[in-house]
């Protein structure tokens, strides 16, 4: 891909006119607005769910799961609204709120939203790329200690038609994340949209090449960006346990757990070592939360989120 100019770094980091010039924020103005500040003096516990429309899951009262564990950034992909629901502002009031909605199919479609108690520093929409940045794919947000990265990557679709964009936005994407990875620690979390061993899907042999998420392609694009520095918390913490976050709704695969393990937590190396625990909750239905944890100042969540932060 073409070289990017010289300032383009400085560039992405100046808030841009309009929304997101507005959401860029300070831990100051958290503290008055009631919402804990007290970020350089405490544990994170942050939660990341693929919620497959948010007015869905208010409806089967879902978030109820989400609200139960108490976290301090909250991560959604695939709302598919153009707005905050109504009925649950009142029940996440606790949070600064961030979406990055679809442009293309007014908000029935993709979408992320981030959500947190304590308020970033500054908070990016989308990858610099109009190709990705009207389908609501990406949010950033900068806090004292790390950057947190929430994303809902795009699928390669039936046939892998769209595994070339796709191949774009991995490019991109790769880019991007090494740029912040100089300045802060990266907590990266999301639907990425891909299996990278066999042991992260039942049935590595039948899907192989020919179907989107289990490409050689998209798997070495994955392996790529663990390479530059990066771990897979998940895979690390837990060997080869075979877990799944997505299953299909044909053919029974929840009942008979065919699934994919398809939303990831991936973290800097130099903070790695931060991590207790890196889990897979299972809600109901298909959806799936996932959640992870440091001992120092950086993440958290897992068995011991009830005990509080951790020492």
């Amino acid at each position: 891909m073409p070289k990017r100019k010289a300032n383009a770094k400085a560039d992405f980091f100046k808030p841009k006119k309009g929304k997101v010039a507005e959401e860029s924020t300070d831990t100051e103005s958290s503290k008055e607005n009631g919402i804990r500040g007290d970020e350089n003096e405490r544990s994170w516990k942050i939660l990341s769910w693929n919620v497959a429309g948010l007015r869905a899951l208010a409806k089967k009262e879902g978030h109820k799961s989400i609200l139960s564990k108490s976290a301090d950034i909250l991560f959604f992909s695939e709302i598919k609204c153009n707005e905050w629901p109504v009925d649950l502002e009142s029940d996440f009031k606790a949070y600064h709120k961030t979406l990055a909605i679809s442009q293309e199919k007014k908000g029935g479609y993709a979408g992320v939203a981030l959500l947190s108690k304590i308020k970033p520093l500054k908070v990016w929409k989308g990858i610099g790329d109009s190709t990705f940045d009207g389908e609501g794919r990406l949010i950033i947000a900068e806090f004292t200690r790390f950057y947190f990265i929430g994303a809902y990557v795009p699928n390669s679709g039936r046939g892998l038609v769209n595994l070339e964009k796709r191949g774009k936005w991995e490019e991109l994407f790769l880019e991007k994340i090494k740029e912040l990875d100089e300045q802060k620690p990266i907590i990266y979390a999301g639907d990425l949209n891909v299996a990278h061993n066999e042991i992260d899907l039942a049935n590595p042999e039948s899907n192989r090449n020919k179907t989107a998420g289990f490409t050689d392609q998209e798997r070495g694009w994955f392996t790529r960006l663990l390479e530059a520095g990066f771990k897979d918390t998940y895979r690390e913490l837990h060997g080869d346990k075979q877990e799944y976050t997505f299953w299909s709704y044909m053919g029974n695969a929840r009942s008979k757990n065919v699934g994919w393990r398809l939303d990831y937590y991936v973290v800097s190396n130099r903070v790695f070592d931060k991590m207790k625990q890196s889990l897979v909750i299972i809600v109901y239905e298909r959806l799936v939360i996932s959640y992870m944890f440091s001992t120092h100042g950086l993440l958290v969540s897992g068995n011991d989120m009830e005990k509080g932060e951790i020492e």
